[in-house]
């Protein structure tokens, strides 16, 4: 890979792990559906002018689409982050949804694995395991049991979109952003007394943080992403963002105070140790049927 693609994918890595620093600030002043909402009110804006109309009989999975990744996904994973009080964990935890889409591509879409990564699945649901019970994590079990239901949402958003058919990059961020909307203030009025409230009186640091989350997080983080994975393999991009949760643990540590264990170092090294394996073997996959593909 050229360097400047490498450095680009530090700059994803840098960009995707300082959303969780600035988004644990901003929680404590906006509750966490409010703030999603916010962050794609914002992200929509920008956007607006690539939406492009669904092929015909799309709709349905565009719409689940967007509710399993746009409102519940991230929903739930900035309730995770409020609920937790750190930063470590659900940085760790959100890895599961790489094993979780392996599984579900298996299961739904007839997609087969090897017994190494089988090893690999299992492996990063123990280190699951072994990090929730840590006392980082035994403090607030909710946070991990909440950030793992938005990494399997992720996944099951993850497997409906590969049937979306003629809907470029930004297009699907920008139809993610205006469908979520408004589902995401309805469960903010359900769930989040006070909210709007608080919105009011909110400072620069949770308006600071949705627009960090709206245009550095997703506009230029999963722009680039985007743009490197149609030059490269995808399996070949996706071992480099294990850096992600690495880069927020660390972030954790010297900036919110986290004084993670040894289970939860333990734990998350199991995970992205697992995380990796699947991504290598993918690679590897990838690397060998390139080749026949070719003649």
């Amino acid at each position: 890979m050229p360097r400047r693609d490498v450095l680009l994918l530090l700059v994803i890595c840098v960009a995707w792990a300082v959303n969780f620093l600035t988004a644990a600030h901003a929680l404590r002043e906006i509750p966490p559906f409010l703030f999603t909402a916010v962050r794609f009110s914002m992200l929509a804006l920008p956007l607006l002018f690539f939406l492009q109309r669904p092929s015909p009989g799309q709709w349905p999975r565009l719409l689940a689409v967007c509710a399993c990744i746009g409102v519940l996904h991230f929903g739930l994973s900035f309730l995770a982050l409020a609920l937790a009080g750190n930063l470590s964990s659900p940085a760790i935890a959100m890895q599961a949804y790489v094993p979780m889409t392996a599984l579900l591509a298996w299961l739904f879409l007839g997609e087969r694995f090897g017994w190494r990564t089988g090893l690999a699945i299992a492996l990063s649901f123990a280190g699951v395991l072994v990090l929730g019970f840590d006392p980082l994590v035994l403090a607030a079990p909710a946070s991990l049991l909440t950030m793992l239901a938005s990494a399997l949402l992720l996944a099951v958003g993850t497997i409906l979109m590969k049937g979306l058919r003629d809907m470029g990059v930004l297009g699907m961020q920008g139809w993610t952003a205006v469908l979520s909307i408004v589902p995401l203030l309805l469960l903010s009025v359900l769930f989040e007394p006070g909210a709007f409230a608080a919105l009011r009186q909110a400072t620069w640091i949770g308006w600071g943080g949705a627009a960090y989350a709206a245009f550095v997080s997703s506009l230029l983080g999963h722009g680039l992403y985007y743009a490197l994975i149609q030059r490269h393999p995808v399996a070949q991009v996706t071992p480099w963002l294990l850096l992600v949760p690495v880069l927020a643990v660390a972030l954790g540590v010297v900036f919110w105070g986290d004084r993670p264990g040894p289970r939860l170092y333990i734990g998350g090294a199991m995970v992205l140790g697992g995380v990796l394996a699947i991504a290598l073997r993918a690679l590897a996959k990838a690397r060998t049927v390139a080749p026949a593909s070719e003649v």
